[in-house]
């Protein structure tokens, strides 16, 4: 297993390997030689190793830079810099973090940072795009073992504390050859990177398997619908990925872009971090002429774990594919052992990308792995063809008065009504039955539906326990910072309790 250095030194240093909207491009050489000078300054401060260095910067050219910079040399912790103080706080603690990298020693992070005691690094940018840095160089920093940790990130923490999930670089490169391998990554292509960089998507896919491919990565400022077609003209990409509500925001406004989505030259689009509806995917397909493919993926492996192949072989919608990675197997939730073909239970998988366990947190250990298989708590159907269909998550799913109901189910049905955009099936609290079904609906443009229409219409797909008593219209679905839909705590959310 090659190094992340070792991986970017094989690519042609005369090639492009970063850019971004109004900034010159970043080449391999460039790349490389930012990457030791980078490396230097860690050396120089103390901060090799196991050092855990916080990183805050806006999304964009900077972000993908710095991560891919830092990453070979320490472990980088990138955080959301839309968190407020206390959550900096909260998170900064909680890493024990040796530094942060700001782009500006007055930002809160850095505020907060002081006030712990923690060391700010202020990322410099010159005028050139390869002219990053965090200070004064000497001797180059030495290679570490690729056991070490080069990533941390905290899990969403929707239903407890956030989890720390420590990622070596062996676990990075791992994935990211997985990925390209998948995806047929080759130094011809382009990403256009939509998502945001403190999540593992976009690090991943759009940045690091970009970059282990010898292709280049066009990264935009965060995901924008009104300029997404702006920047695919300008890009040229060859695929983009991202989560399903950005799909559905792009498909919507996709009749008002006809001219750049006809010279487009997109050889697929990929989605993932969440389930990707049929619909979506169908809706895509017809509006860009591409292959769409669904994988599927967690913080813990790293990202991809299952994934639907390209073309000629064959891609099934509602599915997330075969594994694609590592070992993948579908389990009692009860205890591990495996089940059937065909039988419902608990996807669990093994791998040289997959973690080998949270930080600090031994209850959570114990409880997500056994016997080397990491426990995803989502549910899951293989077919005989190896090919996985999500059906929900353990803790999302509906208990009214013990009937268990899949939201996924649900969404599926409701979006196939005529007048919906968008769908998403929650839980309720329910005085008697503890749990009560509900939705949010987005209506389509034009169209008016009422809440009769679309539980008449529920009913004839689907069991009376499973239609949704409260239906809420809206104009669009809270969404986390990731854009990923977050069921659990949605009543609350949206003010129904």
């Amino acid at each position: 297993m090659q190094s992340i250095l070792e991986n970017l030194k094989q690519n042609d240093p005369t090639s492009v390997a970063i850019s971004a909207p109004d900034r010159p491009d970043l080449t391999y050489g460039e790349l490389i030689n930012q990457i030791e000078r980078i490396g230097s300054s860690l050396a120089l401060l103390g901060l090799v190793g196991e050092s855990r260095v916080a990183v805050v910067l806006p999304n964009g050219f900077a972000m993908a830079a710095t991560f891919v910079a830092l990453a070979p040399w320490c472990a980088i912790a990138p955080l959301n810099p839309a968190y407020t103080k206390e959550e900096f706080r909260f998170y900064l603690e909680d890493l024990n973090a040796d530094a942060v990298v700001v782009a500006n020693a007055s930002d809160p992070a850095a505020e907060v940072a002081s006030e712990l005691s923690i060391r700010v690094l202020e990322l410099s940018e010159g005028e050139h795009a390869g002219a990053i840095s965090l200070g004064e160089s000497g001797e180059n920093a030495k290679n570490r073992d690729l056991g070490a940790t080069s990533l941390i990130l905290h899990t969403s923490g929707t239903t407890s504390r956030p989890k720390m999930v420590p990622l070596s670089e062996k676990n990075l490169c791992q994935s990211a050859q997985n990925i390209v391998r998948t995806l047929h990554l080759t130094p011809r292509d382009r990403c256009l990177n939509i998502m945001p960089l403190f999540h593992i998507h976009g690090l991943m896919a759009p940045v690091l398997a970009t970059l282990c491919s010898g292709g280049s990565v066009y990264c935009s400022p965060g995901f924008d619908v009104l300029k997404f077609f702006s920047w695919l003209k300008d890009a040229t990409p060859t695929w983009y990925s991202a989560v399903p509500t950005m799909h559905q925001a792009i498909v919507a406004r996709a009749p008002r872009n006809e001219d750049v989505i006809s010279n487009a030259n997109l050889r697929f689009i990929r989605s993932s971090s969440a389930s990707l509806p049929p619909q979506v995917l169908h809706r895509l397909e017809d509006v860009f002429g591409s292959p769409v493919v669904e994988a599927y993926a967690m913080t813990e492996a790293a990202h991809q774990m299952c994934s639907n192949p390209l073309p000629p072989k064959e891609r099934k919608a509602g599915t997330v594919g075969p594994a694609a990675g590592p070992e993948v197997r579908i389990s009692s939730p009860e205890k591990l052992q495996f089940l059937d073909t065909g039988e419902e239970g608990e996807v669990v998988i093994r791998g040289e990308n997959v973690t080998s366990g949270y930080i600090a947190n031994p209850e959570a250990n114990e409880k997500n792995f056994t016997d080397g298989w990491f426990r995803t708590g989502d549910l899951g159907i293989m077919d005989e063809d190896g090919y996985v269909k999500i059906t929900g998550r353990l803790k999302e799913l509906i208990n009214r008065g013990g009937e268990k109901i899949a939201p996924l189910e649900v969404d599926e049905v409701l979006l196939d009504h005529p007048a919906v955009a968008q769908a998403c099936t929650f839980a309720v609290p329910h005085e008697k039955l503890g749990e009560e079904v509900g939705a949010i609906v987005v209506p389509k443009d034009g169209s008016e539906p009422d809440v009769r229409s679309i539980q008449e219409y529920a009913r004839t797909r689907l069991a009376a326990f499973k239609v949704p008593r409260t239906i809420i219209f809206r104009e669009d679905i809270p969404k986390g910072a990731t854009g990923k839909v977050q069921r659990i705590g949605m009543a609350e959310r949206i003010g129904l309790i």
